[in-house]
């Protein structure tokens, strides 16, 4: 594995730093925009499943457009459309720019997303292919942890959400820059019919000009798959449609075992169970972006050796274990799970959103204020008056906060330390069993199952079921644990991680070792 093709999988993979870096910033945003833009559950759900809707869409074409233009014009194209998006986040402050920016930034990484596997995964020799193809996934909680530590120090600035937004334009723009310095595919260029510019482009990647058997050996497999059409995908000729399944089949567990509502809603959930300030609730997230990192390191440098299979199967079985215990654990804090959002409103909301000024007094008589006031006054303890008090100030102490904030407060004063500690534990396992298994290991899976002449538009399809899982659960995650608990939730995640587990030792193939060619040719037969 020479030089170059390591420099050029690390440039590629930028696009996952970014991609992670998306994800992950919102979760620290909202603490703040939603009290600047006065967002209620439901437009902070639609805020997070903007990004989603787009990547949603941009996936149902995203795999045309890649087989069509190349690989890593896709990548420089979504580099440059994420930074115009973010640059419109920080200089248009409204609800619907929040929507359109967050739109347009979900059509570029998921269009990045596909475009980097394929790129990563036909530009490495078979020996190294799993370890270069993770480092996409390794780069993506990268990005993740990077975003949750831009929350964290950006929690209590002025404005911060800007500063969480613009610090990435710089490293879109670079990536731009660079990738226009790399060479496309060879197995785009064949494709093509451009096999003497495949024949340099190979030479460069492996460093010497005895590349003539692979080359042919590449046209060859490709010659012989170029022959498959978009419906072929969805027939039983040489097994697509099972490879399908099984690419759509590990798309939905990554999704429907919960993740991504621990990416987007970490603050949130965490400050439930007693991280009381933004402060603390994003440094308990930044701590899952570390776990995330460290755990993505070794299923990065050892999957040539183990086996994705193997990995999938440890990481799902964990992931079943922990959350049960975390959902063992909600059962017994004493907290309101079901009001999630509102605590997360209460919590940070403004002076100006306080009882005191709420429109709804402003047209009563003086002398409905005056009962309510009185009332108020009662069950009020006041302290006892040691010198003159001016009225202004006996008005202020006889109305007092609001009593759902008192409330809420209280509650998460109630939570015991151990319990914080334990749940969070709990959820940093959770995270590591993630990051070796189903997070890295599906999309290494899906880049070596398709044959390379539509390989583009099979990741379109399986792609669609990632991102379009990914808005459903996320878009009804707080309506959803208002509805039923945050416990419960929990559990049913349990429930379809020992499915997965189930699924993966049961259908998914053992790549470990082979070619590409190798596995389009065992996977036919």
């Amino acid at each position: 594995c020479g030089l170059f093709i390591v420099l050029s999988s690390v440039i590629a993979a930028i696009s996952g730093l970014l991609v992670g870096y998306e994800l992950g910033i919102i979760s620290g945003a909202l603490l703040q925009l939603h009290s600047l833009l006065h967002l209620n559950c439901q437009q902070q759900e639609l805020v997070v499943s903007a990004l989603l809707i787009g990547a949603l869409l941009a996936s149902l074409v995203g795999g045309f457009l890649i087989d069509y233009y190349g690989r890593r014009i896709a990548i420089m194209m979504t580099s440059c459309l994420l930074g115009l998006a973010n640059l419109l986040l920080i200089t248009v402050v409204s609800y619907g720019s929040l929507i359109a920016g967050r739109l347009i930034i979900g059509i570029s990484i998921s269009l990045s997303a596909i475009a980097t596997c394929v790129y990563i995964a036909e530009i490495a020799p078979h020996h190294r292919r799993g370890m270069l193809v993770s480092l996409n996934e390794l780069m993506i909680v990268v990005g993740i942890l990077l975003a949750y530590i831009s929350n964290f120090l950006f929690a209590t600035v002025s404005s911060g959400w800007q500063y969480m937004f613009g610090l990435i334009i710089p490293l879109a723009a670079l990536q731009a820059f660079a990738m226009y310095f790399l060479p496309p595919s060879p197995r785009f260029l064949i494709m093509k019919g451009h096999d003497e510019a495949a024949g340099k482009v190979l030479q460069k990647l492996k460093g010497t000009s005895q590349t003539n058997e692979e080359l042919t050996a590449i046209k060859s497999s490709i010659k012989a798959e170029y022959q498959y059409s978009f419906w072929d995908l969805f027939c039983s000729r040489d097994n697509m449609r099972a490879r399908l399944l099984i690419g759509v089949a590990l798309s939905f567990f990554v999704q429907i075992t919960g993740q991504p509502n621990i990416l987007f809603y970490a603050s949130t959930v965490l400050k439930s169970v007693g991280y009381q300030s933004d402060e603390a609730a994003s440094l308990a997230s930044t701590g899952i972006g570390v776990v995330k990192v460290v755990s993505t390191i070794p299923a990065t440098f050892f999957v040539d050796k183990i086996g994705s299979k193997t990995f999938l199967c440890i990481g799902s079985a964990v992931m079943a274990t922990s959350l049960v215990t975390m959902g063992i654990i909600s059962l017994n804090i004493d907290i309101n799970y079901n009001n999630i959002c509102k605590t997360s409103s209460y919590l940070n909301q403004s002076f100006e959103d306080s009882h005191f000024y709420k429109s709804d007094l402003i047209t009563k008589n003086n002398e409905t204020l005056q009962k309510e006031f009185s009332e108020s006054s009662t069950r009020t303890s006041l302290p006892p008056s040691s010198g003159n008090v001016t009225e202004m100030d006996q008005w202020t102490i006889q109305t007092g906060p609001d009593p759902s904030e008192e409330a809420v407060t209280a509650q998460a004063h109630s939570v015991p330390v151990f319990m914080k500690w334990l749940y969070l534990g709990s959820l940093l396992i959770y995270v590591a069993a993630f990051s070796i298994g189903l997070g890295p290991m599906a999309w290494l899976v899906q880049s070596e199952i398709f044959p390379a002449g539509i390989k583009g538009r099979a990741f379109a399809i399986t792609s669609s079921m990632n991102w379009g899982m990914n808005l459903l659960i996320s878009l009804t995650f707080l309506t959803l644990t208002e509805t039923i608990g945050l416990p419960w939730m929990i559990f049913s995640y349990a429930v379809m991680s020992l499915i997965s587990l189930a699924f993966v030792i049961m259908f998914v193939p053992n790549t470990k070792g082979r070619s590409l060619e190798e596995i389009s040719m065992e996977l036919a037969n």
